[in-house]
């Protein structure tokens, strides 16, 4: 099939009032979910995903990817003029954005984060237009040995960089393997750790695992400590961005785009380093270097370019290898596996319209962010003062249905609010969750590839070493395993036993 035929392919799916609807609704939602103090990005779209379940399947990515896209930016809004980052990658806004609303200069400062937002999402996209097909191409020659070592390096970079205690984050993806094994034997068909429960053999629901790792956590701890979030909103001020300003930061908006799609390509790295490396760049290069902290326009340019540069990327190695970039398209990868399809290189043949599809929608979805952004920057206080006792028991009547929904089970509704207390412990205790869930979607994976490469050797472990793509995978998984060592080592040696610094 040719290029334009796909396009047009592509066009056929998405070129009706329901695609671009769903996408609109999605970015309005992500908007809203990111910037009400609380909520998260990863929490609307986990939301969001049990309502797709009877849409076709290109209109329910659509709405999962336009939630997505409108979260990272929306997270951005309570940064600026709360000083609470709705997601964690709004987390570098925070450090010149809310200094600008001290100063008045809130609209400005909004202004500026929802342009960087739009044109680090076009880059993105384009990024992933471009490389996506490129890397599936050549992940066409992988067979189980190659897709086996690709994982296992996903897991140990995953681990490694998620959290502040690189042990913690192998823990978290320990337990997530430990948990996919729950079910029935991939090859033999035996039970494992069904404990002689029937509904357990199909091993545990992921959306229940999802929402109750990623929601109910959120929701105890608002329980815990209501007043958290409350802070006073600042008002926009009568400054606006101006094209002249969006002209002197775009080389900064640039950069950390590039930036965003670097890390956001590589798996498990995610938005909030993108974010912070984007904004130190910007500082080491800027003629205004002494600013930056005090209210810098050009801050809030990089770290939003930054987060957003992340956004497009993040798909590249799910569509290309079927392996998630971050939490969010772990949710996604999970939207996807309902629908019946496979995210990996042979998507690129067998589903090649619904991956146009896609692009289409992801290019339209910058426009869409421009306008839902602007609408979102007027209307922020009321989102932030959304009561506690009301949007506590909407979430968790969203979460029980979005359950109970997926197989009209009582069971996984048992299992959400069970895994809601392993992740709120979890957040007690900074064990990082995303190594968990990512874990538990890329452990049926490993398990699967590496008994397939078993039965195809007759068990001689020789074949995980055939080839240079399985031998350039064991050299990165045991370079990353030394850094992660090596860090660990360092850190513990780095506290002293007196506990000073």
């Amino acid at each position: 099939m040719s290029f334009m035929d796909s396009i047009a392919a592509g066009l056929s799916l998405v070129g009706n009032v329901e695609s671009f609807l769903a996408l609109f609704v999605g970015v309005a939602i992500g908007t809203i979910g990111g910037a009400i103090p609380g909520m998260s990005a990863t929490m609307a779209v986990a939301l969001t995903l049990p309502f797709t379940f009877a849409m076709q399947p290109i209109t329910g990515i659509l709405l999962l990817l336009g939630v997505y896209k409108g979260g990272i930016f929306g997270g951005s809004i309570p940064a600026i003029l709360i000083k609470t980052p709705g997601t964690p990658a709004s987390s570098a806004t925070i450090l010149d954005g809310y200094p600008m609303a001290e100063k008045g200069e809130a609209g400005r400062a909004l202004g500026m984060a929802l342009w960087a937002s739009c044109t680090a999402d076009v880059i993105s996209n384009l990024s992933l237009i471009l490389f996506a097909g490129w890397l599936a191409s050549f992940a066409l020659s992988f067979g189980p040995p190659e897709f086996f070592t690709l994982i296992l390096f996903s897991l140990t970079i995953i681990a490694g960089v998620s959290g502040t205690s690189l042990l913690r984050g192998a823990l978290s993806a320990l337990l997530g393997l430990l948990l996919a094994t729950i079910g029935l034997d991939l090859v033999y068909g035996t039970n494992r750790f069904t404990f002689g429960d029937p509904n357990m053999m199909g091993g545990l629901n992921f959306i229940a695992v999802l929402i109750g790792l990623f929601a109910i956590p959120e929701i105890l701890a608002m329980v815990w400590n209501p007043t958290a979030h409350v802070g006073t909103a600042r008002s926009l001020g009568n400054n606006r961005v101006t094209f002249a300003d969006y002209r002197r930061c775009f080389k900064s908006i640039v950069r950390g785009s590039f930036i965003g799609v670097f890390l956001g390509s590589i798996p498990g790295i995610g938005a909030a380093p993108s974010a912070f490396l984007s904004y130190s760049e910007a500082r080491r290069t800027s003629k205004n270097r002494e600013n930056f902290g005090k209210g810098e326009v050009e801050g809030v340019a990089a770290s939003e370019a930054g987060n957003n540069g992340v956004a497009g990327a993040t798909l590249i190695p799910l569509l290309a290898l079927g392996v998630p970039g971050d939490v969010i398209t772990a949710i996604i990868i999970g939207a996807f596996m309902i629908h019946g399809l496979q995210p990996g290189p042979m998507m690129f043949i067998l589903n090649v319209d619904i991956i146009y599809g896609l692009f289409i929608g992801l290019i339209v979805s910058s426009f869409f962010l421009f306008i839902v952004g602007t609408v979102a920057i007027r209307g922020f206080k009321y989102v932030a003062d959304i009561p506690k006792r009301i949007l506590i028991p909407a979430v968790l009547v969203l979460c029980i249905y979005g359950v109970f929904a997926v197989n009209n089970n009582i069971f996984d509704v048992g299992v959400m609010f069970a895994m809601g207390w392993v992740g709120y412990l979890m957040v007690r205790y900074q064990v990082p969750a995303a190594p968990f869930l990512i874990a538990f979607i890329l452990g049926p994976l490993l398990e699967d590839n590496f008994r397939q490469s078993m039965l195809m050797s007759g068990s001689d472990p020789l074949i995980l070493f055939r080839g240079p793509i399985t031998w350039f995978f064991w050299f990165l998984t045991v370079l990353t395993v030394i850094a992660i060592v090596r860090a660990g080592v360092r850190a513990v040696r780095g506290i002293p036993l007196g506990g000073g610094p």
